[in-house]
């Protein structure tokens, strides 16, 4: 298969981003985690377990080699030091957002408050900061992939939870534009499985999306943010009206 190695480095990157092992990937394919860590050494996948890999990570190799063409060597994750800079400025961190989502410095300027100067400051910071690469006219060119995922319990994710979730949330969710779906019932773990793989999948999705509209011109699009979220729950009213498992009546 042409281009197999780009393919199964990021495959590795797509594996980090989600917190899977060599050790998941060999249950997948029915092989010894030794084995598995063979086949990314020597980059010698069949396309068969290409493809159940693939469906692992909720992908399709098509997604696959989007990702790869869109992400070459770009940044995938931020370090626990540039994630902490990035929250602890409010303009740096949207600074960044905008340019990830395309946007120049003028059209930054002309939509926040802004002026010109503390703009290239903040563009200069970024550069340092080794996520952009400031070029002549004020142009950047992004050191961050596009698939790029937030630490896990990082301060980015920590700064959502305390000063951004619950702003997200306060809305009926009823304009144009606005959904909101909230299920919930009894189901197995083989089904609570297969809709987190559903979930990556439309994540996958909804990132080629993002790099679909990229070209676009800033006044045709707007900020779109989503939330998926999966787990075993029960209302705490109702767990706490639960008998202790000596207590059962059966």
């Amino acid at each position: 298969m042409p281009q197999t190695a780009p393919l199964i480095d990021t495959i590795k990157r797509v594996l980090k981003a989600q917190g899977k092992t060599y050790a998941d990937v060999a249950q997948v394919l029915d092989l010894s985690e030794a084995s598995v860590k063979r086949l990314f050494a020597e980059k010698n996948f069949t396309l068969q377990r290409l493809d159940k890999v693939c469906e692992f990570l909720g992908m399709e190799i098509s997604d696959l080699v989007r990702t790869m063409e869109s992400s070459g060597e770009k940044l995938t994750e931020l370090t626990e030091e540039q994630e902490k800079e990035l929250a602890a400025d409010t303009k740096l961190l949207l600074v960044a957002i905008l340019l990830l989502n395309k946007w120049s410095i003028d059209e930054i300027i002309a939509t926040y408050q802004l002026d010109i100067h503390e703009g290239i400051q903040l563009l200069a910071r970024l550069d340092r900061m080794k996520l952009i690469d400031l070029l002549p006219g004020n142009r950047v060119k992004l050191k961050i992939s596009r698939n790029f995922s937030w630490r896990k319990n990082g301060p980015i994710q920590q700064f959502f939870e305390e000063q951004v979730q619950a702003d997200f949330l306060r809305s009926r969710f009823n304009k144009a534009g606005e959904n909101r779906l909230f299920v919930s019932g009894m189901l197995s773990r083989r089904s609570n499985e297969e809709i987190q793989r559903r979930m990556k999948r439309l994540n996958t999705e909804i990132i080629a999306l993002l790099a679909e509209d990229e070209s676009l011109p800033v006044e045709e699009k707007f900020g779109t943010a989503m939330v998926m979220a999966l787990r075993p729950w029960e209302p705490k009213l109702f767990e706490a009206l639960r008998r202790s498992p000596s207590t059962k009546k059966f």
